[in-house]
């Protein structure tokens, strides 16, 4: 049985969507290409060129990851634009956007109004109001290794409705099958279940 790893760094992990970094060369198994913030500069034209270029890859799966981060120092401002210009690379491409997201969840939530491709938030992390905010407005959630011990994420995981999640080990070192035995135990579902689910939804997100 194979585990989808919905958003990861490990080059050797075929199973999943690849995160290829700034200015990679494309692979030949699925991956998602962005400016992550911390990437973001005064110049941003040549990251644009390589990104509207790599994207158009037939094994390119989503865009991102991209969004906002409270924590670098980056004027949030100039984050937006950058991230909706990350959109209109989506909505042409009719590809999901997988989003960063640290601090500035509610920053977010406007931009589902001219996104045209369901978006993503990996790495899921925060409370029951956040969770709950995002979902109403029609966002998925990815879920990783805080998951094995946060019960509070524990709590979230049970009750979001099960087309709206992803399993993820992003750049962490652990089995991502643990990942989906723990999500079986919480929502006391089988792994056939959960595994099911999640290529359902990546089925969805993909082709709608």
């Amino acid at each position: 049985m194979t585990y989808f790893d919905f958003h990861h760094h490990h080059i050797n992990t075929k199973n999943g969507i690849y995160n290829i970094p700034l200015f990679g060369n494309a692979v030949d198994f699925p991956f998602s290409a962005g400016l992550h913030p911390k990437d973001i500069s005064s110049n941003n034209d040549e990251a644009f060129l390589w990104l509207e270029e790599i994207t158009k890859n037939i094994n390119c799966f989503a865009i991102g990851e991209c969004g906002l981060d409270g924590l670098v120092e980056i004027d949030l401002e100039i984050q937006k634009k950058i991230f909706q210009k990350h959109i209109v690379i989506a909505n042409s491409l009719k590809k999901p956007i997988i989003i960063h997201c640290v601090r500035k969840h509610y920053d977010l939530i406007p931009f589902r109004k001219i996104a045209k491709t369901p978006l993503i938030m990996h790495g899921f992390n925060k409370n029951t109001a956040v969770a709950d905010a995002l979902l109403k407005e029609d966002f998925l959630l990815s879920f990783g290794k805080a998951v094995l011990h946060n019960v509070s994420l524990q709590e979230i995981v049970k009750n979001i409705p099960k087309e709206k999640y992803f399993l993820e080990t992003d750049d962490a070192d652990f089995d991502i099958e643990n990942l989906y035995e723990k999500i079986a135990e919480i929502r006391s579902e089988s792994l056939k279940t959960i595994k099911n689910q999640i290529n359902k939804n990546l089925e969805f997100i993909i082709n709608g």
